[in-house]
């Protein structure tokens, strides 16, 4: 009977471990730059201009539903899609990424870090989650929330959608009426718009 006991015993600390180990288990995702993008969007008193930045990677976690981890941003990536013109394109594109915007000479990386990821009561506009993070760009970090389209797959976690970033608040300040008030017609928008497909596999 002793012997049937300690058996009986064993048997349950094995399904407890294998229950504990199943409650406390998290899915981790790898982000895939490849297959992921990122699109800016930027408007002036003159016009606007819209591009690419390519990811550099990032961590995405899943446990039990609920959403955390972070992603890298290569900014020494930054691209023009709209002027077709090589020598323009080229001399907007080294200006972004000289120190009047992103420099990123110093400044190579951004990250956005996952603080939380809220299901929307109603879905709108394809729209499933409320995100809220923190955006690091020139060292300043800032609190953003936009909301996306969450997609949990087997073996692969997808993000889509849009958030709109005030580049004065990380000290971006060319061209901005933030700190030049008398900029007129010069002036660029300090609210930039990023569309993002992320992209995240085991």
């Amino acid at each position: 009977m002793k012997k049937t006991n300690i058996i009986l015993s064993g048997a349950l600390i094995v399904f407890a471990l294998i229950a504990v180990a199943g409650k406390f288990h998290i899915d981790t995702f790898n982000v895939d730059a490849k297959q992921s993008n990122l699109e800016w969007f930027a408007k002036k008193v003159s016009g606007k201009h819209n591009g690419t930045i390519m990811l550099k990677g990032g961590q995405i976690q899943n446990n039990h539903g609920t959403i955390t981890g972070y992603v890298e941003i290569d900014m020494t990536t930054i691209t023009n899609k709209d002027i077709e013109n090589a020598e323009p394109r080229t001399k907007l594109e080294n200006h972004l990424k000289s120190a009047d915007f992103f420099d990123v000479k110093n400044y190579p990386t951004s990250k956005f870090v996952i603080k939380s990821m809220v299901p929307l009561t109603e879905a709108k506009e394809g729209f499933t989650h409320k995100v809220t993070g923190d955006l690091t760009i020139k060292d300043k970090t800032n609190e953003i929330s936009f909301d996306a389209t969450i997609g949990l797959l087997p073996g692969k976690v997808t993000c889509t959608g849009s958030a709109v970033v005030d580049r004065a608040k990380f000290d971006v300040k060319y061209g901005s009426r933030t700190f030049f008030a008398d900029i007129g017609d010069k002036m660029i928008d300090d609210e930039f718009t990023l569309k993002f497909n992320v992209v995240a596999v085991k």
